[in-house]
């Protein structure tokens, strides 16, 4: 019992956090209704601080897979969490409350959404908490999909749901089909990895995979899953909705897409990888030493290389500023697939695939709050129904030193840093997704990132000019400040974060390091094993680390 609530007691306090947004939201008082992202935001850091200290070993006798993962991963929902419901104030109801205030109309809760959006946030980042935290098959398939249902909603009510054929709604129906099919395929995955290892615990997959060796079933199993799970990353060829969807929702639900469903991704992908085991060796005898078995690193190889450069190449095209943003976190996952390849290595910090990408989450989640914030806190006039318009396009945002120096600053700083520029934070999450791959010997990988992160120089550097250099379009539409403090306030943090948490990017990434040892928290089959079945495993695990020798 107790190693359960130690596995949901930062989810429970989320819950119970919801409810208490549901109904404050709910509330004929305005004032109280405001509170709902505060609450919100409570309930989040309360989450993230138990998160913080959760017990180990009491994770550990509850299945966790991986229970030193689990204290980073909530801290770290928990904290870009915060400043996500600060970016997604005002994102609902903004025209109702007004014409409320005004007196216009009487207070309706029918025809208000805001208790269910801050709930549906929630909900959202309940189950990533969950995915860290899944010692089965069938606890990661309900959080992935805890994770993903409320986000199609969000998607709806973050746009002018009322309207009808709007790109909030268009956007909403795309991403739900397409996210369905996307469950369909790993859910049929995590199925044929059960029928190939007849168990659903991780620990015990790993075991039956370590003592008897992959047979086609697991190994179609577990492709399936991982092409199943990348619509989660939005890697190739599991994209395809992704400018769209980031496009027709407002910019603080785009920014919550960016990190909430991509973390989710990543660390199911690092679990589910650590069930195969990086350093096995296929009985054939061939060479596979620090790597994963043959067809999951090949299809991991293609999903980054192809990611990568589909990202970047079809950023480079767009003039569209949020459908930028979406291509580049396209090409931002195919660069933290390069540190799940390298696995762990021998746990030094340069080796550690999977600790630099799971730093790299940190970084690119306070890096990308800025770059979506600026957007959400500017507004380019009304629309016919008196909804706000963001900016949009490159050429809206010409000039906006002049008029919004602030903002230009902090869109730089942003850009600049998921460039990868020194001494900006994004340069020091992408060094060691570079020393991972060298030291795995993934040079072609290595290459084809650098390539990139050299062709993503291009637009971020255009969005940059356009902020700073670029002069005022005369005659262009006026660019006025959204009247919504919270979103200022949570793009400066942002700004803030890329220039002073350079100072500890060291100490974190060595806390990742230390919880991330080589076989990455996997329990050995040697605990639960008879003694004849010990010495046989024990065989086994010598002929996997070192090659067989002839005596003369």
């Amino acid at each position: 019992m107790k190693g359960f609530v130690a596995l949901v007691l930062p989810e429970t306090v989320l819950f119970l956090g919801t409810c208490a947004v549901m109904l404050i939201g709910l509330s004929p008082a305005r004032r109280l209704r405001e509170l709902s992202a505060v609450v919100a935001c409570v309930a989040l850091l309360i989450a993230a601080v138990l998160g913080l200290f959760s017990d180990t070993e009491a994770l550990a006798a509850a299945g966790a897979p991986m229970p030193e993962l689990v204290p980073y991963i909530k801290m770290l929902v928990g904290v870009i969490g915060i400043l996500l419901v600060m970016l997604m104030t005002g994102t609902v109801d903004r025209r109702e409350e007004s014409l409320v205030a005004l007196g216009r109309v009487a207070y309706n809760p029918l025809r208000t959404v805001r208790a269910e959006f801050f709930a549906f946030v929630l909900f959202s980042l309940t189950g990533v908490m969950l995915c860290a935290s899944a010692p089965s098959l069938i606890w990661l398939f309900l959080a992935l999909e805890l994770t993903s249902l409320p986000t199609y909603v969000m998607v709806v009510l973050s746009g002018r749901a009322a309207e009808a054929g709007s790109k909030a709604q268009e956007a909403g129906v795309k991403y739900f089909f397409l996210g369905a099919l996307g469950a369909a395929i790993f859910l049929y995955g995590f199925a044929l990895i059960y029928g190939g290892t007849g168990a659903t615990q991780f620990t015990d997959i790993a075991a039956v995979i370590q003592q008897d060796g992959l047979n086609s079933i697991t190994t179609a199993g577990f492709l399936l899953a991982l092409v199943g799970v990348s619509f989660k990353i939005a890697a190739v060829p599991m994209h395809f909705y992704t400018a769209d969807v980031y496009e027709g929702a407002s910019s603080g639900v785009s920014a919550f897409l960016a990190f909430a469903p991509k973390t989710a991704g990543i660390v199911s992908l690092i679990i589910l990888a650590s069930c195969l085991g990086w350093g096995f060796i296929p009985e054939s005898g061939v060479s596979g030493a620090g790597q994963l078995p043959p067809a999951i690193d090949v299809l991991l190889w293609i999903t980054a290389a192809t990611t990568m450069t589909v990202g970047n190449v079809l950023a480079w095209l767009q003039s569209s500023v949020k459908r930028m943003l979406a291509y580049s976190s396209i090409a931002h996952s195919g660069y933290m697939l390069v540190g799940i390849i390298a696995g762990p290595g021998d746990g030094s910090l340069d080796s550690n695939g999977l600790a630099a990408s799971l730093f790299y989450l940190l970084t690119y989640g306070v890096m990308n709050i800025g770059a979506f914030g600026v957007l959400g806190c500017l507004e380019r006039g009304h629309d016919e129904n008196g909804e706000p318009v963001e900016p949009e396009t490159i050429d809206d945002l010409n000039g906006l030193r002049h008029t919004r120096p602030g903002m230009a600053i902090v869109m730089s700083l942003c850009c600049l840093s998921l460039l990868g520029l020194p001494p900006l934070l994004g340069f020091f999450g992408k060094l060691p997704l570079f020393t991972a791959g060298i030291s795995a010997e993934r040079i072609p990988l290595v290459l084809i990132l650098g390539l990139n992160s050299a062709i993503a120089a291009f637009y971020y550097l255009r969005l940059v000019n356009a902020v700073l250099l670029a002069p005022k379009d005369e005659g262009a539409e006026d660019i006025e400040p959204a009247k919504l403090p919270f979103r200022g306030i949570s793009a400066a943090l942002s700004a803030g974060g890329v220039v002073t948490l350079v100072f500890a990017a060291n100490p974190l990434l060595e806390t990742v390091s230390r919880v991330l040892p080589p076989r990455a928290g996997i329990a050995s089959p040697l605990d639960a094993a008879t003694p004849s079945e010990s010495e046989a495993v024990s065989g086994l695990e010598v002929r996997a680390v070192e090659p067989s020798t002839t005596e003369p």
